[in-house]
């Protein structure tokens, strides 16, 4: 589910930003940058395969505390990323008038050529990582991710995008962004939390010990039961949340301190645009 909501999340930013781009393109017949704009979304499709790649390679070399260490890093560096993404929603409310400036910006005869192709290579490739560093985020958390979920996210985000720059039909945004920046806070939350876990771990932390544990024993065959954090529903709720049936100390108040904190600030900026 978590993967679900951030692939559909950054899929559907990607989507609004090239969609925004194109309409304008189009309305104002700007052929030769409109196919300047499909070169940046292709090329940085495939940085981010790319990307996605060297970071499994990445991945594979390390082992032990080592591992411990680099997931602890980089789940904190993905819930920092992500919180930044989720203030910075919260000051550019009106997205739609503000990419069309900048594309207005790279079309005018000081930035013609190459400017609509760099403003599309910019904001696809931005997104297509950020989505690769949560989507390991996510697994790390998990222990693996859904393919089916992800794709369905993905494919319903494109659709979305589709319909509303494309066929010209009316979605509320405003309560999309205010929905899901709130869903987003919390997997950022629990992101930070698991890192700073995998760092106590590695021996990085102090680890003062369990706060509670409310994890049922496993069941008779070996399987967690529901509400474990490693069985279906706890381990969704893990996904989504954060969700730990035995923190320490500094891990719950790691996830507290964020997640409230990131409440406070997306509520403050958001009623003040």
């Amino acid at each position: 589910m978590a993967e679900f909501i951030v692939v559909f999340r950054e899929v559907l930013e990607a989507s609004l930003i090239i969609g925004i781009l194109y309409t304008f393109l189009n309305k104002t017949n700007q052929r030769d940058s409109i196919k300047q704009l499909w070169k940046g979304v292709y090329l940085a499709l495939i940085a981010s395969v790319i990307g996605s790649v060297l970071f499994q390679v990445l991945l594979g070399g390390f082992t032990g505390q080592a591992e411990k260490l680099f997931e602890g890093i980089v789940m904190i560096i993905a819930a920092v990323v992500l919180g930044t993404v989720i203030i910075w929603m919260a000051k550019n409310k009106n997205i739609a008038t503000e990419l069309e400036e900048k594309a207005e910006l790279a079309v005018s005869p000081e930035q013609m050529g190459y400017g609509m192709f760099g403003l599309a290579f910019i904001s696809v490739f931005r997104e297509g990582i950020e989505t690769i560093l949560f989507i390991y985020g996510i697994m790390i958390k998990q222990g693996g991710v859904s393919i089916v979920a992800s794709l369905l996210g993905g494919l319903l985000a494109i659709s979305i995008g589709y319909v509303i720059f494309v066929q010209g039909k009316n979605v509320p945004l405003k309560t999309f962004f205010n929905v899901s920046s709130i869903l987003l806070i919390f997997v950022a939350s629990g992101m930070l939390a698991y890192g700073v876990h995998e760092l106590e771990s590695a021996g990085i932390i102090p680890d003062y010990g369990r706060i509670w544990d409310i994890n049922p024993p496993k069941n008779a065959d070996g399987t967690y039961p529901l509400f474990h954090d490693k069985g279906y529903i706890g381990a969704l709720m893990k996904g989504l949340f954060g969700y730990n049936g035995d923190p320490s100390l500094i891990e719950l108040l790691s996830w507290i301190t964020v997640s409230s904190g990131l409440f406070i600030s997306w509520k403050k900026i958001s009623t003040q645009n």
